[in-house]
């Protein structure tokens, strides 16, 4: 299967460097990457452009004017212009473990997305990995979610199990199939601002019959210490997410058939 991996990000070229450095030491390489930017400066397309001159595999910038936090009109955007059978997606500020594209491809199962972990890096030991690109290990200080450091196929066998609920959901870390994204129309663009918009979107598959792979000591991202973004779209789009709960709704009307002029 052909495999797009998206990179949202958005002003932080430091951190999108460090990603694509991840990406490069990949065990698997991904078919293609897309970088889904929320309207970045020129210096995000600058240090694109210097990774295109020589990355193994195609690197495409797509990008939309900056109008606040749209996160799911670039994520759609991206899938767009993606032309993978399979798609996983991560943040801009999501470095990779060298198995992760892999680990999400030997996990992909047809009626299935896959949702995995992240390792939550301090604000010291993100500065250490900016300055020589070192990784924490089980026993550093200044992380959290410690246990999702462990890399295991075997535990990964045991502990990775089924679990159909939009608990924990985390867009930084998900893979799922191409055709099961443009059936319920991708991410709701109805949702401005943070928040909210990734757990609707589980509503959605799960609502089409589909099951939530957990993926536990296998996929492992290490966040990087960023400030908290505004909550202040929250009360709006709990509302936006309720109404698809209680609606049991599986497609959105304001979504990824907007952008048909950019399918692959």
């Amino acid at each position: 299967m052909k495999t797009s991996l998206i990179i949202t990000t958005y002003n932080w070229k430091e951190a999108l460097e460090a990603v694509l450095n991840s990406v490069l030491l990949q065990t698997r390489l991904p078919d293609e990457v897309v970088i889904a930017d929320d309207g970045s400066r020129a210096d995000t397309a600058k240090l694109i452009s210097k990774f295109q001159s020589s990355f193994p595999i195609p690197l495409i910038h797509s990008w939309q004017e900056d109008d606040g936090f749209r996160a799911s009109m670039s994520r759609n955007r991206a899938i767009a212009k993606s032309s993978g059978d399979y798609i996983i997606i991560i943040d801009g500020d999501i470095v990779l473990n060298k198995h992760f594209i892999q680990d999400h491809m030997l996990n992909a199962k047809v009626g299935w997305f896959i949702q995995a972990g992240r390792v939550s890096l301090g604000k010291e030991i993100t500065a250490t990995h900016f300055a020589s690109g070192q990784l924490p290990t089980l026993f550093s200080s200044d992380i959290k979610n410690r246990k999702n450091l462990i890399w295991n196929p075997v535990f990964s066998k045991i502990f990775s199990r089924k679990w159909n609920s939009s608990k924990s959901t985390r867009s930084c870390n998900m893979s799922f199939w191409r055709n099961d994204v443009f059936s319920i129309n991708g991410f709701n663009e109805d949702f401005v601002g943070w928040g909210r918009e990734d757990s609707e979107f589980v509503h959605r598959l799960l609502n089409s019959n589909l099951n939530r792979l957990y993926l536990k000591f296998a996929g492992i991202g290490y966040h990087l210490y960023h400030n908290e973004n505004s909550r202040e779209q929250l009360t709006q789009n709990d509302k936006i997410l309720e109404n698809t709960i209680s609606n049991s709704l599986k497609r959105c009307e304001n979504g990824l058939d907007k952008h048909k002029e950019n399918i692959s």
